[in-house]
């Protein structure tokens, strides 16, 4: 596989994760699922057949 196309595989699964996860909390709030003035948000990134474990931590502030 070219370097070209593992960056576009890479950006490809990134902006799925990203598209998705934006909705996923759009919803939660829309439906009074979330309460206070801040969201405690944790992503955790593994993959199948390594040690691969990277965990983003983040607050997302509420409207």
């Amino acid at each position: 596989m070219s370097e070209d196309a593992f960056n576009m595989s890479i950006r490809k699964f990134l902006k799925e994760v990203g598209v998705t996860s934006q909705r996923k909390i759009e919803e939660a709030v829309r439906e009074g699922q979330i309460d206070g003035e801040k969201l405690k948000v944790r992503i955790t990134l593994t993959a199948e057949g390594t040690g691969l474990k990277h965990v983003v931590d983040g607050e997302i502030e509420l409207p």
